[in-house]
């Protein structure tokens, strides 16, 4: 029965440990993209006070 127990947990330890790093690789490009989006909306902003256009209403959040 030792043995059983043993090749379970070989067996599952890969699908877990894959799991959690698409589960972080995944998180990580999310955050990276908002945070490019907002730096974009940033730089956007201010250049449209630039050259005096009026700001661009934020879209709303889900």
């Amino acid at each position: 029965m030792e043995n059983y127990w043993v090749a379970l947990l070989w067996s599952i330890i890969p699908t877990i440990v894959v799991t959690g790093m698409f589960f972080f690789i995944l998180r990580s490009i999310v955050r990276a993209d908002r945070t490019e989006r907002k730096a974009y909306a940033k730089v956007e902003a201010e250049e449209r006070v630039k050259r005096g256009m009026p700001p661009v209403a934020a879209p709303t959040e889900r």
